[in-house]
Parts: C-alpha cells; sequence; structure tokens
C-alpha cells in the first residue's frame, strides 16, 4: 500500500516568533531563499506524496496563495520575457517562470481550517 497524501497541521498563531509571525504564518516563514513549508512539501513530493493537505488557521491564507497558480505573475513574467533581448536576462526570466509553475503544479492541494 502506497501512502499518496499528506498531512500539513501549519494552524497556530505563532507566538514564539513574534513580531516576525504577526503578519504572516510561521511556515511561511524564509529559510534561505524560499517559504519553510515549501521544502516540507518538496521533501514529502519526493517521497512519492500526490496531496497535501492543509490544517491551516485564520489569517493563512498566504499557504495557499503560495500554491496556487499565479496568473498575474506569469503574464508579467512571459511578456518580460518576449519583450527582453538580453540574453543573460531571458534566462534568469526563463528560470523565474519555471520555478512560479513548478511551485504551483508540485502537489495537489487542499486546505482545512482549524476550529
Amino acid at each position: 500500500m502506497k501512502i499518496r497524501k499528506a498531512v500539513f497541521p501549519a494552524a497556530g498563531l505563532g507566538t514564539r516568533f513574534l513580531p516576525a509571525t504577526k503578519a504572516q504564518p510561521k511556515v511561511m516563514l524564509p529559510l534561505v531563499d524560499k517559504p519553510i513549508i515549501q521544502y516540507v512539501v518538496e521533501e514529502a513530493k519526493s517521497s512519492g506524496i500526490e496531496q497535501a493537505i492543509f490544517v491551516t488557521g485564520r489569517g493563512q491564507r498566504a499557504i495557499e496563495d503560495h500554491f496556487d497558480t499565479s496568473f498575474e505573475l506569469e503574464q508579467v513574467l512571459e511578456k518580460k520575457l518576449k519583450d527582453t533581448s538580453d540574453k543573460q536576462r531571458k534566462q534568469e526570466l526563463e528560470a523565474m517562470l519555471s520555478e512560479a509553475r513548478e511551485i504551483s503544479n508540485m502537489v495537489s492541494a487542499a486546505y482545512v481550517r482549524q476550529r
């Protein structure tokens, strides 16, 4: 039997990390160049997980937004990519666009609100 779903408890106020967590969930705090939760989801995906279920609390829409498709961002990057002629800048923009798409396609995500 293969495990395909993982539950990530991400609710809570993050009081031990105040004031850093006053405006954003603790799992969205950056570690080097990406949010902590992204490292966790990447590890789960590499283990065969296909669906991530996040247990969130009030004011934690940033988690949903992070793993959702960002049409606006993709459109801006595509336009910049189309408008630039600098080869190095083109490569940077392609990498950014690829990363944005990879994040939203990483796993199928579901969100449950803790009461």
